[in-house]
């Protein structure tokens, strides 16, 4: 399992590092939904510093969103996904090799918009231990998630419409708790923050074990 894992992250980032979608187009998207948010609020600045968690968060959505999506599309050409069904590697390799490639493009996301937040809304980014695992966490569970209802729906020609029907509202937790936890953090209230990493970890532990379970009938049925 653990062999078609490294295989199966090792093909989705050499294909993301040829293309380099993620760094020439999703990445200025989610710069761009900050600075949005930033133009928007800007008379405001209290407010923005405030916001920050919530803003994050968004971002981070919404570039799982399209990083998701991308991770499947790539493989719906020339019959990718019939390919991979038929090589014989194991369903749970294949789930966790996509995720672990999905979660390396969204971590180096998130530091280009960690940079972002710092200097657009001019946020003091401390409690970095508590920061780290709220992030660490709350990114595996949208990726596990993600991954989970984007092999659902990879199979169907409504699919870009379908996966943020089925992604949204199960995420609610993760938006939840990585917001509460950062904004916690940014405060100085450890205590509170790590116990909704308490709930980040819960989330994304239980995601990942569905996944694996789950992952072959979801390859099978797309």
């Amino acid at each position: 399992m653990w062999r078609d894992a490294l295989l199966v992250a090792g093909k989705d980032l050499r294909i993301e590092a040829r293309s380099k979608i993620a760094l020439n187009q999703i990445a200025p998207f989610a710069l761009v939904v900050l600075l949005l948010f930033a133009f928007a609020l800007d008379p405001d600045r209290g407010f923005l510093q405030e916001a920050t968690p919530g803003l994050f968060w968004i971002a981070v959505l919404l570039s799982t969103l399209l990083v998701v999506q991308r991770s499947y599309a790539v493989e719906s050409a020339d019959g990718g996904r019939d390919a991979l069904r038929l090589t014989g590697l194991d369903p749970a390799g294949v789930f966790l090799g996509k995720a672990a490639a999905v979660f390396v493009v969204l971590a180096m996301l998130e530091v280009g918009l960690g940079v972002g937040v710092r200097l657009m809304y001019d946020t003091s980014l401390r409690g970095w231990p508590v920061l780290l695992v709220a992030t660490v966490a709350a990114t595996t569970g949208l990726v596990a998630a993600g991954t989970m209802y984007g092999a659902l729906a990879a199979g169907l020609r409504v699919r870009e419409t379908l996966l943020p029907l089925l992604f949204l509202p199960v995420v609610a937790p993760v938006m939840i708790g990585g917001t509460r936890a950062f904004a916690a953090a940014l405060d100085g209230s450890s205590g509170e923050a790590w116990r909704w990493c308490g709930l980040l970890i819960t989330f994304a532990v239980a995601y990942v074990a569905l996944g694996m379970l789950l992952f072959e009938p979801l390859l099978e049925d797309s």
